[in-house]
């Protein structure tokens, strides 16, 4: 069926049963999982080198991720585009949107770039000592290197859920996953002619596998003949219309994204001015919490897939259904993580780290981080159903308000300032006031989810 017949007549309901979202859903929970995997791989390796190793990757990785993130943020809109096109069988317009989504990442890269590249700033608004510093700014400068392949492969990454393939992204993480080890060990340890980088050696390590991530994208696009259907023999070059559109959604995803990994990233920059332990005690739950995250992310993606291919299709009603079964299984799955990780809080802190004085201020906050994940895991699924429906501007202005305004801002207040409260609260106020803004977040997220899910289903 060629493309304008596909618009103009509805197209047969894409499965959205249980069954359906665990089928799209657990490709991206690997695939995620083994991101997260990346950076607990470098939390580890630093961690057992020194107590400074991982201090200085806590600082830095959190600035990376603070500018990825935001970027990446943006390509996102391709996902509810492609999802679209692919519930409206409207094949070729997912290849040319992809080419679009490319440029936009090459322009988006040349944005990141002095921003990371402007160590010095970074490294002195976390008021560290000269050691920490002086790793967190060689950290920074290589893994700058792979910020232009890291955001192109979120295009494919993106296109790949939207068309029901999240296989092909799942095999490419877990590969890049199983080089990280062998790669850090290089870089960090160093042999022959490369030199030793300790904890710098992870940032290394990180730019060189998004090269070979985008590289194996670009094979599978080119070669797999799943995709014939969607590619283009034409190169396009950057089209305003396609380019609006693509930004019309991401800027408020990005930014969306950039508030609620900020307002998480940005305590660790500011913990840091705790002390090298405390940094990295935080460290040691942020990394938990992120691994955690990973099922509600998945979860959230499908729920956003299976939403933008149903209204596609024509079918709003079964978009709606989609929403509330992913809502459900999102949440379900997040209290019984919860209830795991408080029981099993000592063995979980003791894979990460020997240090006693890290190990105390880890446990100190673990509770909070599975309050925490469940809060998260409904904010995650709601914000990513509203984008399934295109809906992103007021996301965006809830997790500003919510996440800067109350989490980091209110955080920075009783943590590090003395209130009416009582006197500065450390790392634990960061995470008391990351968590009330969490709980405003998902209300919001999860009104209006109902709100728009609802108007477009009568």
């Amino acid at each position: 069926m060629n493309d304008s017949v596909a618009r103009a007549v509805p197209q047969p309901a894409p499965d959205t049963s249980t069954r359906a979202f665990v089928k799209l859903a657990w490709p991206l929970f690997i695939a995620n999982l083994a991101v997260v995997g990346n950076g607990t791989i470098d939390t580890i390796m630093a961690g057992r080198l020194s107590a400074t190793d991982l201090a200085a990757v806590a600082v830095g990785s959190s600035i990376y991720v603070s500018v990825y993130i935001g970027l990446m943020g943006v390509l996102q809109a391709l996902s509810p585009i492609a999802g679209h096109h692919y519930g409206a069988q409207r094949w070729r317009a997912i290849g040319d949107d992809l080419q679009q989504a490319i440029w936009l990442a090459l322009f988006l890269a040349l944005a990141g770039l002095p921003i990371l590249l402007a160590a010095d700033i970074w490294v002195g608004l976390a008021r560290v000592n000269t050691e920490v510093a002086s790793i967190s700014t060689t950290y920074l400068h290589a893994i700058a290197f792979g910020l232009p392949a890291a955001l192109a492969s979120r295009a494919f990454v993106a296109l790949n859920a939207a068309v029901s393939r999240p296989k092909v992204t799942m095999m490419i993480n877990v590969f890049a996953l199983a080089l990280k080890v062998p790669l850090n060990a290089l870089f960090m340890s160093g042999a022959g002619p490369i030199p030793a980088l300790g904890g710098a050696g992870a940032g290394v390590a990180t730019a060189v596998l998004a090269w070979v991530t985008l590289a194996l994208s670009l094979g599978v696009w080119r070669l797999d003949p799943t995709f014939l259907r969607f590619r283009s023999e034409r190169v396009y070059l950057p089209r305003w219309a396609s380019q609006r559109e693509l930004l019309k959604l991401g800027i408020p995803i990005g930014l969306s994204v950039l508030f609620e990994v900020t307002s998480f990233t940005f305590m660790a920059v500011l913990i840091a001015r705790l002390g090298t332990a405390t940094v990295a005690g935080h460290q040691v739950v942020a990394n938990l919490a992120a691994i955690l995250f990973m099922v509600p992310l998945a979860l959230g993606i499908a729920t956003s897939v299976l939403i933008a291919q149903s209204l596609g299709a024509g079918h709003p009603r079964i978009a709606r259904s989609a929403a509330l079964r992913g809502f459900r299984l999102s949440m379900s799955i997040a209290v019984i993580a919860a209830i795991a990780v408080w029981l099993l809080r000592e063995s979980i802190v003791a894979l990460y780290t020997i240090d006693a004085a890290v190990s105390a201020v880890a446990l100190s906050l673990i509770g909070w981080a599975a309050v925490f994940h469940v809060l998260d895991a409904c904010q995650g699924v709601c914000g990513f159903a509203l984008r399934g429906y295109k809906n992103t501007l007021w996301p965006m202005v809830i997790y500003g308000v919510s996440l800067w305004g109350v989490g980091l801002i209110g955080g920075y207040w009783i943590a590090l300032c003395e209130t009416p409260l009582g006197p500065p609260r450390g790392a634990l106020g960061f995470w008391e006031a990351a968590t009330v803004a969490l709980g405003i977040a998902a209300v919001a997220l999860a009104w209006l989810a109902a709100a728009v899910s609802g108007r477009r289903a009568q």
